[in-house]
């Protein structure tokens, strides 16, 4: 993913005590100085984040649902107005490339990316298009993304996408039952079903204007929450590898039932045989220490690699904890280490105790 530019560095960050995010987030605040304080707010419904970093596009024409519905693996057309639901790129082979966050307004397709993703997926949908009647924008540079706790559709500054998980969306007929077979809980159990959240498109003009007077929370915050919910995110959780499975995006993202897409073999084959080659956990890590393990260090068991952090956090609650891609083999009651800083070439060992998300 590319860096920030300038034009799309928040203007957020000269609030007092904001703190700038780096990585992936970079452009954006990580905190404002009381990132537990901020995940409280968010989880009380008093806080909104500034995702202004994350990239939008918006498609019109007569055919941009059906055309969708035939290269992605959602089930797109006749996705009614204002309904919000997200789909996947993936490569021939069933590898997740883009994660499109997706909502139409009866006009146009309104979709959010991770940043510094849009301009290959954009290049990727005009190689797709043919002779179609859609029409493809990058409005990064007029829109701005909030982030927020709700699951209201409506907000008087623009275009909404709810957050799905960890639920079937309307449009996923499937649902749950399909999933049973890797969720480890059931979609009423699901930690994610605590974590309502939106995405709110506002003109980026207007973007100071739309959160005067708000509570403002960093990524700290956000990712934190993430992590608790189980939600996977792309180029976090995914590698050059990935399938949906191992990840539970069966449960908001893929629809079972649905015709021929790119990928839909993989996806038909792996869930046919219900055996995924790896599977995301959540790990509990040892607080004792003030180390934090980064993105890509080892998780191992005894002397052996078994899986790599995805993303690490200190939630408020249940103080530090990451997301982890496993061997789906590996037992679950299996003793773990996060080794922090093994992505360096260093080795901190941390204690993780293992909690099950796509089950083995």
């Amino acid at each position: 993913m590319s860096a920030v530019t300038e034009d799309h560095r928040s203007p957020l960050l000269g609030t007092p005590g904001a703190v700038a995010a780096e990585g992936p987030d970079a452009g954006v605040a990580w905190h404002y100085g009381d990132p537990h304080g901020e995940q409280r707010a968010l989880v009380g419904g008093e806080a909104v984040a500034d995702l202004s970093h994350r990239g939008v596009l918006r498609l019109s024409g007569p055919d941009r649902l059906s055309w969708l519905h035939s290269i992605t693996s959602q089930a797109l057309t006749g996705l009614g107005a204002g309904v919000s639901t997200e789909t996947l790129v993936l490569s021939p082979q069933g590898r997740v490339e883009h994660a499109l966050h997706l909502v139409d307004d009866g006009d146009a397709t309104w979709i959010t990316v991770e940043p510094g993703s849009v301009d290959a997926l954009r290049t990727w949908l005009e190689r797709m298009r043919f002779a179609l009647r859609v029409e493809i924008a990058d409005v990064s540079a007029e829109f701005a993304v909030l982030g927020e706790p709700s699951r209201s559709a409506e907000s008087s500054l623009g275009p909404v996408w709810v957050d799905p998980w960890p639920g079937a969306t309307p449009a996923n007929e499937g649902g749950s039952a399909d999933t049973a077979s890797y969720s480890a809980v059931p979609t009423l159990e699901h930690p994610g079903t605590e974590r309502p959240w939106r995405e709110v498109l506002v003109p980026r003009a207007e973007l100071v204007a739309a959160v005067a007077g708000r509570r403002l929370a960093g990524t700290w915050a956000t990712e934190a929450l993430r992590v608790e919910a189980w939600r996977p995110r792309l180029g976090l959780e995914t590698d050059e590898r990935s399938i949906p499975h191992e990840l539970d995006w069966l449960r908001t993202a893929v629809h079972l039932h649905k015709g021929c897409y790119r990928g839909q073999e993989t996806v038909a084959k792996v869930h046919n045989l219900g055996r995924p080659p790896r599977r995301l956990a959540l790990l509990h890590l040892d607080g004792s220490s003030h180390d934090l393990p980064a993105h890509g260090d080892d998780v191992v068991h005894g002397d052996r690699r078994v899986g790599f952090v995805t993303t690490a956090a200190r939630h408020h609650e249940l103080g530090p904890v990451a997301l982890a891609v496993l061997k789906r083999s590996l037992p679950v009651d299996a003793e773990l280490f996060a080794v922090a800083g093994s992505a360096q070439g260093e080795a901190r060992p941390l204690a993780a105790a293992q909690e099950v998300v796509v089950a083995p």
